[in-house]
Parts: structure tokens; sequence; C-alpha cells
């Protein structure tokens, strides 16, 4: 059989032609209206907007070219929102004039702004419909601007005939304005864009099976194209061409969907119902034609070659019915209809027409239309918290019961899926995060760890200060009283208080540890549940019954899940309604009706305030659905309960809470005990070094004084005499020699000098003395120290306390470590040297037990010396985090 080879023209589509109007002078009238209205100020603010407004309706009197098509439809969309913000501003007592655009000699001349709204609406569609036909739609690009233009004509069309077109009929527009003939020119410009895709998917190759479906599509939009056409009020007013092209279109396409789907039966090889589909076509263009007078040539003729088509298929299919299939026609009457698709629908003006963002008179607003809106926006208000209100209490309603009735954490455990408390197991959780019971034992090898180090670091210090009061013994034992300055024990009263201080703390943290170590030892069971991951498998579950007398378990639990699934649904659909509440507020916008001026407000605000009835009243159904349904989910859960016995469950499951919070707060208190004592060990490690800086710049005072004296003893045995020309110090009890000329000065850089023999009375040399440790070297820093007090009237034996918030309890268990002040007991004024070997002018006065730092610089001062060392142990930085190493087997650890 034939072939579909059969392609519809392309070039036979309707466009509609704009309305044309007389001038008028919009500026001169607005203007004066809002002069008296408002003031005059506001008319001369609102000048340029007015000459703009005057521009447009100056240019849209002028006829529109074929090349200048896309700036005829921006102008058409920039005079639409002026109107849009001028309407409820404004009363406009200007005619505006307007032809009929189908009948010419027929015209309005009305002052209403709804009547230029709807002719600016009209030739918006009909520059849209111009686009369109104008496109090249033998191109992939210009089909597709054809069919675009085709379906925004039509929303234009749609907009007009839904907002506008009624308000302009009742002001005594043309019948184009009407309702009826925006309908059907919306009807024509679907079925247009419909047919550009039918040409597409024709293009394209598609099976017959769609083209047929497409095509059908096609004549059911001309169909109630015509069927406008053919009604009141245009059945006289439009020209019988356009009738009987519309009407041909609609048979040329009812009977392009029969062709296209005859074909597809052939190949199915259903030729009975074929030629009965071919039969039906042929006779409806057979028809059609008769009375299609004055259509276009080029239509009649793709309908003649469509015509042809059919015969010959039709032709075969009876020829290879009768001679094999023998099948029987079946009567018209017995088919179905064809079904259509369509693929096009009239593009939405809203986006297009708004003017919402346009400036244009914003600043003028009248007093009553805001006062009006105020007492809308009120009676909206207590609409929308009202409903609100009754959404959040059914909400808490739902939740309230099933937190009684323990659900759905009942069907949860039964199904494995335990849940413990929010709150407990965030508790839980951050436990986990710390560390757990597990992380116990290493934070308490920090506190061994950090009160080793602070035990050493005292054992150090104490040890430091011993040695140096055993040489000042010694050298006291061999120089009897020439040795006259004070003993050791004097000066460090104080620092060894302190210190004795520090160790009865480390005794007491000591103890506080061992208490905190047998807590985590007896509470090790208890905390131990924390460590389970994830905790709910510390906790019980609902277990089966072990006998079952009628098996129905699994479906009383299958009833109860469905009921809660639909209690779920219904608390989802609440939250959609209060969210369709806040969207309608949003939306609710009544002022340019307000500004209007047009009736009254309470009839206004009534009819408005109606949108809001119908979902009042799907929340009112929603409520009462929760309630039938809650009352469902009770029964069932006794049922529920009764077989699995709940009761014990909910009592083993509570005791689990009970037990975890309990090992919660064990875990917490044994936590924070740790920290403090961490906090502890840390600041009195501070303390500790601090003192033993103090010990350390002491001895090396005392060192140096040492050398000093040794000097001025073995000056004395050599018969030199100081005591003419130097004041005895109050502390130095032994007399001076005179000085000898050839004595040279001692070594400055000497570290550590030798003690002197005992005096021998019969002999003038001094006997040696058993040689002793060196101490290590100490060297004078080159500035003052800013650790040490330089006041001169400190009392190196006072209990000064810099601290004023000091507190020798911060918690129970641990003492906080004794503050030691940064100052110490030695201070000296300095005299430098006259010379490496000169004896000074005026020797000072060495008072041996004087302070001698800071600021101190005796008469071996040696500038060029380096900074002091810290002590043979400098302070570790030791911190909380930190995991110290067991003690050297070198140390100087004493335990308390």
């Amino acid at each position: 059989m034939a072939k579909p080879t059969y392609l519809v023209a392309m070039n036979i589509m309707l466009a509609v032609h704009e309305k044309k109007t007389t001038s008028v002078d919009l500026y001169r009238q607005l203007r004066q209206y809002i002069s008296s209205t408002f003031s005059e100020r506001d008319a001369q603010n609102c000048d340029d907007d007015l000459q703009s407004v005057q521009d447009m309706r100056s240019e849209l009197e002028k006829p529109v070219a074929e090349s200048s098509l896309d700036s005829r439809r921006d102008l058409l969309l920039s005079y639409y929102k002026s109107l849009s913000l001028i309407e409820p501003r404004f009363t406009i007592t200007s005619s505006f004039t307007w032809y009929d655009a189908f009948k010419s000699s027929k015209k309005c001349s009305v002052a209403s702004i709804h009547v230029e709204k709807a002719a600016i609406l009209f030739n918006l569609g009909a520059i849209y419909s111009q686009i369109a036909l104008a496109a090249d739609r033998t191109t992939a690009n210009g089909l597709r601007t054809a069919c675009n233009s085709f379906q925004t004509a039509a929303g234009a069309f749609a907009y007009l005939k839904e907002n506008v077109a009624g308000k302009a009929t009742a002001a005594g527009a043309t019948v184009d304005l009407s309702p009826e003939c925006a309908g059907m020119l919306e009807r024509l410009m679907l079925a247009q864009a419909q047919e550009c895709f039918f040409e597409k998917v024709i293009g394209d190759g598609k099976p017959p099976g769609l083209c047929s479906k497409v095509a059908r599509q096609v004549g059911l939009y001309y169909e109630e194209a015509f069927a406008l056409l053919s009604g009141t009020p245009l059945s006289q007013h439009f020209d019988k061409t356009w009738v009987a092209h519309v009407q041909l279109k609609a048979a040329q396409f009812y009977g392009e969907a029969l062709y296209r789907h005859s074909v597809e039966l052939h190949e199915k090889e259903e030729i009975a119902e074929e030629i009965a589909r071919l039969k039906i076509g042929l006779a409806a263009l057979a028809d059609t034609k008769k009375i299609s007078r004055g259509v276009a040539a080029p239509l009649l003729d793709s309908v003649s070659k469509l015509e042809a088509i059919m015969k010959s298929n039709l032709e075969v299919a009876t020829k290879e019915n009768d001679r094999v299939y023998l099948m029987r026609v079946p009567p018209a009457e017995k088919l179905s209809s064809l079904p259509g698709a369509s693929l096009v629908k009239p593009s939405s003006m809203a986006e297009l027409l708004d003017a919402s963002k346009e400036r244009m008179f914003s600043g003028l607003v009248p007093d009553g239309s805001m006062k009006a809106l105020s007492k809308y926006t009120e009676m909206v208000d207590d609409t929308i918290r009202t409903q609100a209100e009754k959404l959040q209490q059914a909400s808490e309603i739902t939740r309230v019961r099933l937190k009684e009735m323990d659900l759905p954490d009942s069907i949860l455990s039964l199904e494995g899926n335990i849940t413990l408390p929010l709150d407990l197991k965030e508790d839980v959780e951050a436990v986990q995060i710390s560390g757990g019971p597990a992380g116990l034992e290493s934070e308490l090898q920090q506190l061994r760890d950090l009160r080793r180090v602070n035990q050493e670091l005292l054992v150090q210090t104490e040890e430091m200060l011993q040695k140096e009061a055993t040489e000042d013994m010694q050298f006291r034992t061999q120089f009897g009283t020439r040795w006259s300055r004070p003993q050791s024990s004097t000066l460090t009263k104080n620092l060894q208080d302190r210190l004795n201080k520090f160790a009865a703390n480390i005794k007491q943290a000591a103890d506080s540890d061992a208490r905190i170590e047998r807590a985590v030892g007896d509470n090790a069971p208890l905390m131990s549940i924390l460590d389970r991951r994830p905790i709910e498998t510390a906790l019980p579950s609902i277990a089966r019954p072990i006998m079952s007398l009628d098996g129905n378990e699994d479906a009383i639990v299958g009833a109860l899940k469905q009921s809660l699934r639909q209690l779920e649904a219904l608390g989802a659909q609440r939250a959609g309604l209060e969210d369709m509440l806040k969207d309608m507020k949003r939306k609710d916008d009544i002022l340019p009706k307000l500004m209007a001026g047009v009736g009254s407000h309470d009839d206004l605000f009534k009819k408005e305030i109606s949108k809001y009835d119908q979902i009042c009243e799907e929340i009112a159904q929603n409520i009462e659905a929760q309630e039938q349904l809650l009352m469902q989910i009770q029964a069932q859960n006794d049922q529920f309960s009764s077989v699995f016995n709940l009761e014990d469950y909910k009592v083993a499951r509570e005791k689990g809470y009970k037990q975890i919070s309990a090992a919660i707060a064990k875990y917490r208190e044994i936590k924070e005990n740790i920290n403090e004592g961490l906090k502890f060990y840390v600041t009195l490690q501070d303390a500790i070094n601090n003192i033993k800086q103090q010990c350390s710049d002491y001895v090396m005072t005392r060192n140096i004084q040492c050398r000093e004296m040794i000097d001025d003893v073995q000056r004395q045995i050599a018969g030199f005499n100081f005591s003419d020309s130097k004041p005895t110090s109050a502390y130095n009890k032994y007399p001076t020699p005179a000085p000898a000329p050839t004595r040279s000065q001692p070594d400055l850089h000497r570290t550590s000098p030798s003690p002197p023999p005992p005096l021998d009375h019969q002999s003038s040399t001094l006997p040696s003395l058993p040689s002793q440790p060196t101490p290590p070297p100490y060297h004078l820093p080159t500035g003052p120290n800013p650790n040490y007090n330089t006041n001169p009237n400190y009392n190196p034996n006072s209990n000064y306390n810099p601290n004023p918030n000091y507190n020798p309890n911060p918690r129970p268990g641990y003492t906080q470590p004794y503050y030691t002040s940064p100052q110490t007991p030695y201070q000296q004024p300095y005299h430098p040297p006259t010379g490496p070997y000169q004896q000074p002018p005026n020797p000072v006065n060495h008072e041996y037990g004087q302070p001698a730092y800071p600021g101190w610089r005796g008469p071996y001062y040696n500038s060029q010396q380096q900074p002091q060392q810290q002590g043979p142990y400098p302070a570790p930085p030791y911190n909380m985090q930190q995991n110290y190493p067991p003690p050297n087997q070198g140390s100087y650890y004493r335990p308390q």
C-alpha cells in the first residue's frame, strides 16, 4: 500500500491585526488630577513619569512595521505596566477611542482604563501572532520561534479573557474585546502552535501513531475555535473566509489523524478498521470542501492531496481485504474516538505583565487605601493566627498521646531499633567522645607523671639549698670568727618554709589521687556500660511471646504500624496546610483594588477573606480525622501491649535508663576530679619552677659573696689592711689587713673558689683544705631581673603573698600550691671595678649578709659574661595532655 509521504502545507496560518486608536492627552489630565488630589509638589515630582506615559501612548498610535515587531512588543508591555500603576491611583476622565480589529467601521470611545488595558492586551497577542507568522518554519529555530510565539499569543488572549475582557465589555468595548472573542483567539493560537509541533514530528519521521495523536489535537483546537466562531456574538462578526479557514483546518487535521492512524493499522494488519477509518476521513474532507468558499488556494490543494492519498490507500486496503483477509468492516459508530496529545499550552503572562518592580508613581498612595489595607491585613492575620493555633494544638495532642502510649518506641524496640531519650543519648555521646571510662586510665597516668615531675623538681631545689648550706658550714668551720656572713639557715628560712608547704601540698594531692584511683576501680563495673557501642545494645528489647495461641501477633503489629503511618500523613498534611496559609497571606495583595475605590470596602473584604474558607475547612477535617485515628491507635496499642507484655519491658527499660544516668554522673564526677588534679599539678609545677629559680639565684649570689670573702680573708692573712679607707660593715666582725701594693686582682672568670685552709697561728702560711666538688658555673645576668624584688626594705623571712585571692583549698582533696613571690632577699648596689690590677681609690664595703640580686654588681662583676643559666634542671613545658616519661634512675626523686 502507499506509504505516508504526504506533509501538510506549512504556510497556511492566520495572524491577528492590531486594533487602531486615536490620540489622547493623558499628561494634562493626569497632572491636573494629581495636583488637585495630592499636591502641586507631587505633580511636579511625577512630571517625568507622566511624560513617559504620554510618549508611550503617542508611539502606540502609529502603525507598526514588520521589521519592528519586537520593539512594538516591548512598548506594549511597558505601557500595560504603566496602566496597571495608574489604575489604583488615579481616576481617568479622558476618553479612549479604539476601532474593532475585525470590523474597522465599529469603534468605542469611553473614559475607562479597563478598555485601554483590554485593547493593549489584544494588540500584544496580535503582535505575538505576527512574530510567529513571520518566522521561517522551514528551519528548526524558526519553527521553535513560531511555536513559542503562538503560545505566548494564546497566553495574552487568555489573560485578556480572564482578567480584563469582562470589565471592558461592561464599559462598552467592541466585540473583539469580549471574553468570547478572546477565548476563540486563544484556541486558534493554540491550534497553530500545535500545528508547528505536527510539522516537527512529521519532519523528524516519528511513528504514525504519534503523528496521529498530534494531528488529532490540532483538529480539536480548530474545532473549539470554530464552535466559538459559530456562536454568539461572533457568528456575524467575522469575515466568512475566517470561518471557512478554521472549519477546513479542523476537517483537514481530523482527516490527517485518520490517515496516520490507518497507516498504523495497516502495519498491524487490522485491515477492516483501516478501511472504516479511511472512509470516515474521506467523508469529512468531502463535506467540508463543499462549504469552504473563499479559502486560500494552497490550503485547498493540501486538502486535495491528502484526499487523493487516502483514496489510494482505501483502494489498496479494500482489495487486500477482499482477496486475503475477508474481514468485516465495522460501522463508524462502533469505532472509538481517536485520542489527541496536546503539546502546547498558553504561556503565563503574570511575570511579563508584573508591574510590582516598577517605580513609576511610587510616591502616590491614597490615605484611605492604606487605612483600609491595614484593616484587611488585621482580618487576615487573625484568621491565620487562629488556624495556626489549631494546627499546633493538634500536633501537640498527637505528641502527648503517642508519648503516653510509648509509640512508636515500642514498635521500634520490637524490630530491634531501640532508641534512647535524646538528652540521655547526647550525654552518652559526649562521654564517648571524651574517651569514656576506658580513657580514664591514661588520665590517671598523667596525674602520676605530673606528681613525679613536681616531686623531682622539689627535691632538686632542696638539694641545691642543702649543698650551699653545707659549703657555708665548711667555710665557717675552717675560718671561725673570720667567716662573718650570716648563716644559710637564717637566710633560707622563708624559702625552706615554702618548699615544706609544697611538699605538704604534694603529699595531700597524692592522697587525693589515691582516692580517685580507688573510685575508678570501684565504679568500673557501673561505668563499663558507657563503653558499649552503640549504647542502645545495653538496653532490653521487646521479645515475641514464646507461645502463641492464635498466631496473630504479626497482624496486630501490622495494623498498628499502618495506623501510625496514617497519623504521620495527617501531620505532614497539617504542615502543608500551615505553609499554604503563609503563602496565601504573602500573595494576598488587595492594594490595587483598594486604591481603585470601586464599591464598598466591607464587601471587598468579605469577598477577599473568603479565599481562606477552603483551607480552613481542610484544617478542620484534618483535626477531626486525627481524633478518630488516635482513638483507633489507642485500641490497637492496648491489644499490642497485652500480647507482648509491655509493662515488664517498660520496667526493664527504665532500669536501664537509670543505670546509664548513674554511670554518666559517676563518670563526670571522676572526670572533674581528674581535671582538677591535672590543673593543680600544672599550677604547682609553675610555682616550684619559680622558687627553684629564686633558690638558684640565691646560691649564685652566695657563691659570689663567698669568693669575695675568701679574697678578703686571704688579704688579712697576707698583711693587707683596709681599715683606714673602708668603713666597717654591719656584718663584718673581723679585722681587715692593709692592702699589699703588689697583690693582684683575683681571676674575674673564676667560677668557684677553693675553700681556704684553717688559720695556723704558728705559721704565716695557709694550710690546704680537702678538695671539694666544684659547684656548677654561675653567670650574672647583664641587666636587672624582673622576677626579683628590688625593694631595699624587703624582708627575706616575710610571708609575703602577692595573690590576694589565694585559696588554699581549690577543691576537696587538693590544696592550691603555695604561691612563691617573684622576689629575692638579696640586693646590693653595684660599684664597677677601676681596673684589672688596681685597687679602687675608695674600696667598697662588702656587706656579705645583704641582698645582692637583682641590680647588684660586686667588685668582680664582669658585664661581658653570658646570661645566667637556669640551673641544671630547666623546667620542662609539661601540660595536662602529655604523657610524661618515667623518672630517670639518676634523678633526685625523694618520695614524700
